[in-house]
Parts: C-alpha cells; structure tokens; sequence
C-alpha cells in the first residue's frame, strides 16, 4: 500500500527543527520501502503492507523517541490524496492573481460542518469540503479583506494541516 505521511508543524519558523534525512531514516527503520521525501515541510511518500492504523502508531510512537517530541502526523493512503488533489478545480492554482490551498483534517474535525465554522469571510474565498480535506481558493487583492489569517488563532486550525495546491497535486502522484 502507497501511503503520504504529513506531519503538521515541523520546520516552521525556526521550531520543531527536523531534517528529512532523519526522518527517511526512520521511515526505512520501521521497515517501510520506496521512502522519499518532498519539501521541507514534513511530506513523507512510502510503502508499507500494514493497515493505515498500525502505520500511524508506528511512526508516532518512533517519531518522539528520535526527535524527543510529539508531532501531530497524518497518515493517508496515496488513494484518499488522489480523491483529495481531484476535488481540486482545474483552473485553481497560485500565481499571481490568486492562491489555493488544502488543509488535511485530522479524524475528529472531518465534517462539512467545519466550513461554517471557519472564521474568515466567505464571500471573500471559495472554500469546499471533501472528504479528509478543505479546499480554498482566494484572489490574491482579496486576501486582508477575507480575514483568512484569523484561521491561525481559531481552535480548530490545531486539527488540520496545510498545504499549497503545488504541494497537494504532487503528494497526490
């Protein structure tokens, strides 16, 4: 089974400083195969014959007793990214005009409802749920009137994990 591990807050603004080697190093001591990295940002792509679970529990388990810290980690199967990186508008991508990005949710906030939840201006970004995912798009000469930033400080920004759409489509295959 292909699998994408994403860590959420590793190698952000100097905190939680982890290097990718060490972490592929890890990868392969659980016994994993095919293990890459991509970017610094904690995007683990590897093979493993053992259930979405028993992974997770592994790799948590082994992260704190290397690193000497916790991580919240998702573990998905290269199928639910496909399904997620599918969900995602053609036509959506960052550039010049505009910026899109996914946040992967953790189990306990993996509903529609978390869209109403959100503290920033709809009317201002295109956002969709999928299933493990939200999805948004914003035009960039939009962005400060969106209130998009106050996501940081909302409780269930601890519950997701984001990255950008480049980012999304690649981890997908």
């Amino acid at each position: 089974m292909k699998y994408i591990a994403l860590f959420r807050g590793i190698n952000v603004g100097g905190n939680r400083k982890v290097e990718m080697k060490k972490l592929k190093e890890l990868f392969e001591s659980l016994g994993y195969t095919e293990v890459s990295t991509y970017i610094n940002s904690g995007n683990i792509l590897f093979e493993s014959e053992f259930d979405t679970k028993s992974v997770l529990t592994k790799i948590t388990k082994s992260f704190e007793k290397i690193f000497d810290f916790e991580i919240p980690t998702l573990v998905k199967t290269e199928k639910e990214m496909k399904k997620i990186a599918d969900a995602i508008p053609k036509d959506w991508k960052n550039d010049q005009t505009q910026r899109t990005d996914i946040a992967y949710l953790f189990p306990e906030i993996d509903s529609k409802k978390i869209i109403e939840e959100l503290p920033f201006k709809k009317e201002f970004v295109d956002v969709r749920y999928t299933k493990g995912a939200i999805i948004w798009n914003i035009k960039k000469v939009n962005v400060n009137k969106s209130n998009l930033a106050k996501l940081i400080s909302h409780k269930l920004y601890k519950s997701m994990t984001i990255r950008n759409v480049n980012t999304a489509r690649f981890l997908a295959g």
